[in-house]
Formats: C-alpha cells, structure tokens, sequence
C-alpha cells in the first residue's frame, strides 16, 4: 500500500533541485570525543509543494534536524541547501512555528502577526494587507486586538502559524505545533493545517510524536532511529486520497489509514524498544 520514493540528489543550482534539502547533515553537540551524537549523516529533500513528516522516538534528534533546517543551528558536518544554493543564515524565505507560541506577550494579535514584516521592512500598505489576509485565513479577525493572555492556547497557536504565514515564506518548518494543545483543539488544527496546505501549497517540513497526525498530513513520512538519528525509512503517501480530504476522525477509518499507521508505528516502536 505504501511505495518508497526514488532518492536522488540534483546538482547544486539545477533546475530539478528540491526547494530545501539536508544533505549528510551530522550534529555533535559537544566535541565527537566526549559529546553527544544527535544526528548521524541524515540526507533528506523536500520538493516544492511537498508535506514531508517527520517522526521518531523521543531524543532522536527530529527537532535538531528541523533546527538546522531552518539555519537555527550549525551542523557538525553537512550542508543545508535550498533550490540547490546554500541556505545561508535564517531570512524570510523560511519560517518556524514551535511547540510552544513564543508570542510577544505585551503585544496584541496584530503586532504579533506583523512583527516579522516590520522587521523586514515590508511597506506599510503591504503590511496591512498582509496581516488582513491571514487574519482571515486563520479565523482571527474579531480577535485582532487581544493579547495572547487572553486567548486559548489553541488561537494562540494560530496566531503563531499566522506570524509564520504572514511572511509568505517558500519553506515552512513546524517543530511538533500541536504537542501542547488539548486532543479536541490539535485534531481541529491538524484539519486547518491540512486544509491550508490543500490550498496554499505550502513547501512544508513537520516534526511530529504522533504517528496518526504524520499519516494524516503527510505526502511522505520520515523515520528515524534512536539517537544518534539516522533516518530508517521513508514512506510515499498518497496525497490525493479520499481520505486526505476530509476529518482525521474519518480518515482514521479508512483501511489505508490503518495500514499506514500499522507500518510507521511499527517502525517507530522498535526504535524505541532497541533504545530501552
């Protein structure tokens, strides 16, 4: 049911490089002596318009990798590149959304969404028109003026993905979004978020625990071993299927859904027994 996808790897600059790739990314954190190996020679490539999710025992560096990707952190070793050129530092054409909202307290909805924008020097105008556009998309128009105090941490999060969305950036990495939400407000998000991605085309990279929320949103799933972090097998999925369409409640159902879930906690759930 599920294929595993062709690996290939573009020439640096090419018309067929992917828009962000990790390429024998190695992370030590500490010296290689007497350090911690979180990552070990991970190559990974999303495509343009790809949902890639990435899942793993706790520690297995999935987070790390996303760090790097996003040019948060240095590798070790290893080259982080998009459209085959050398990503650089961290700029507008990446944003991360975390687990935790790391909203401006002290600043209202609005100020939080535009905050990037004004950074950048984005105009004014443009400003405005940016923040109404998310506004909407993300169902916060009547809350524009709140402060994050005041909110659920629900519509705090969306105000984080707008934050991030606003910028409207070609890559977006998401570092386990949902993990502190209550089961009712992730299952929702997970919705929009698919919904949005339907939409949009975002390019996406999305570091998850939960097998369920990786088979639902993902076009390709990722795992990877106990640390230090190896990528064990990646997995092709369907992203035009009925079941992609609807509720995760629906899609939980649907006998592909199962098997896929079957196959990836699989995987996953001898990573964490070889790790005991």
């Amino acid at each position: 049911m599920i294929s595993e996808p062709t690996k290939t790897t573009a020439s640096p600059g090419s018309a067929d490089a992917p828009k962000l790739e990790l390429r024998n990314i190695t992370k030590w954190f500490g010296s290689e002596q007497t350090g911690i190996c979180a990552v070990d020679d991970c190559t990974l490539a999303v495509e343009e318009g790809e949902f890639i999710c990435v899942v793993g025992p706790s520690g297995c560096g999935k987070s790390t990798l996303m760090t790097i990707g996003a040019g948060l952190e240095e590798p070790t070793r290893g080259d982080v590149l998009i459209d085959g050129k050398a990503a650089g530092p961290p700029g507008p054409r990446r944003s991360v959304v975390f687990q935790k909202f790391a909203l401006f307290p002290s600043e209202t909805v609005e100020q939080n969404i535009k905050f990037g924008l004004q950074m950048t020097g984005v105009a004014r105008d443009d400003q405005e028109r940016r923040l109404v556009e998310q506004l909407k998309i993300m169902g916060l128009e009547q809350f524009r003026k709140a402060y994050p105090s005041e909110l659920s941490g629900g519509m705090q999060q969306r105000v984080a993905i707008a934050r991030a969305l606003v910028m409207r950036p070609e890559i977006l990495l998401m570092d386990e979004p949902f993990g502190a939400l209550d089961a009712q407000t992730r299952t929702i998000l997970q919705e929009e978020v698919q919904r949005l991605h339907r939409e949009q085309h975002y390019t996406v990279l999305f570091i998850t625990h939960s097998v369920e929320e990786a088979v639902y949103l993902g076009d390709r799933v990722i795992v990877m071993t106990k640390r230090p972090g190896r990528i064990k097998k990646e997995m092709k999925l369907p992203r035009d299927a009925v079941w992609k369409q609807g509720d995760i409640e629906a899609a939980a159902e649907h006998p592909e859904f199962i098997e896929a879930r079957r196959e990836i906690w699989a995987l996953v759930r001898e990573e964490i027994v070889a790790g005991q």
